[in-house]
């Protein structure tokens, strides 16, 4: 199974929307550099969302792209929720897994208020970093089950 990265998404503070970059650095067992969600201490290193999905808000009347949803990394091609965790993708030199399928949401977040509703809780995933390296915009993803 294969994808395409639409969009590499970055801020510097959690819980806002991301802003695009066209290429970014992975760090192994970290995530991308310069990204408020990275981290040794936890699993979810890495946000991915579909195109698929953002497109289904905007047919609902929402005004939102890439990085609305606080993901870091858009995707297309790929359904996202139904990949067991454990999955193998490499997106270029990067290797990753996926290590959490949706989120739990206690509250609504920023990201809620400013889009209107928020489909990452339920189709977006996580992944950990296995191989570090480069990722840009327009790469291919690989997914190995």
């Amino acid at each position: 199974m294969t994808g395409k990265v639409i969009s590499i998404n970055i801020s510097d503070q959690k819980g806002v929307r991301k802003k695009p970059a066209k290429e970014a650095v992975v760090k192994i067992n970290y995530g991308i550099e310069g990204d408020a969600h990275a981290s040794e201490k936890w699993h979810r290193q890495i946000s991915l969302l579909a195109i698929e999905s953002v497109k289904k808000m905007r047919a609902m009347g929402l005004d939102v792209n890439p990085g609305d949803f606080a993901e870091n990394i858009t995707t297309e091609g790929i359904n996202l929720p139904e990949l067991p965790i454990g999955t193998r993708m490499t997106i270029g030199e990067v290797e990753l897994e996926v290590s959490q399928i949706g989120k739990e949401c206690h509250t609504r977040c920023n990201i809620y208020y400013q889009a209107g509703d928020c489909v990452m809780p339920k189709e977006g995933i996580f992944v950990k970093v296995i191989k570090g390296g480069k990722i840009k915009e327009g790469d291919e993803i690989a997914v190995s089950m």
